[in-house]
């Protein structure tokens, strides 16, 4: 949780604080922005931009107790804009040998480092095929741990949109498992 007290420092204009602001909030942007556009680099982007915007408009939140939630509605909103512009052609496709290798890895009962690293890669590739509200719902939900009523305020969605939008990732993704494993 970030301090109150940091927050309203920033809202007054103080560039100092700023900056403990940016240290202690940074980690949760780019942990949602990497999850939501599954490329690093672009993702320190997103940071950055948010950043900018976080300073450019923090005097205009209403109270420090929403600064989380403005935060991550200003990262999922530029991963929007990202994910809008990304091409059809740059579809992510899986190589027959990575579907290989977790299978035989899922079978093993050992869980190392490497296989933790292969099911990021494939939640990664996985949810690059749903659609971007599709995709923020999932990761703010099933990744992040937020409730719908966070996501809700998030996303700017209805509670009950979702929720909607949280069960059809979910069913695609399972599809999308059940078909390559």
């Amino acid at each position: 949780m970030i301090d109150p007290d940091l927050i309203e420092e920033c809202r007054k204009g103080n560039l100092h604080d700023f900056r403990k602001l940016i240290e202690a909030s940074t980690p949760y942007a780019f942990s949602l922005s990497c999850r939501m556009l599954g490329d690093e680099e672009e993702a320190k982007d997103v940071v950055q931009d948010t950043m900018v915007t976080v300073w450019m408009k923090i005097n205009k939140i209403r109270s420090p107790e929403v600064f989380r939630t403005w935060l991550y509605k200003i990262v999922v909103n530029k991963c929007y804009d990202r994910l809008r512009k990304r091409t059809k052609s740059q579809e992510v496709r899986a190589d027959d040998g990575l579907w290989e290798k977790i299978s035989n890895q899922i079978s093993s009962e050992q869980v190392s480092e490497l296989e933790y690293r292969e099911t990021e890669r494939v939640l990664n590739l996985l949810t690059e095929r749903l659609s971007p509200v599709q995709k923020a719902v999932f990761v703010l939900g099933e990744l992040e741990e937020m409730s719908h009523d966070e996501i809700s305020a998030i996303t700017g969605m209805s509670r009950s949109n979702v929720k909607a939008s949280l069960w059809h990732a979910r069913k695609k993704m399972g599809e999308m498992i059940k078909k390559y494993l």
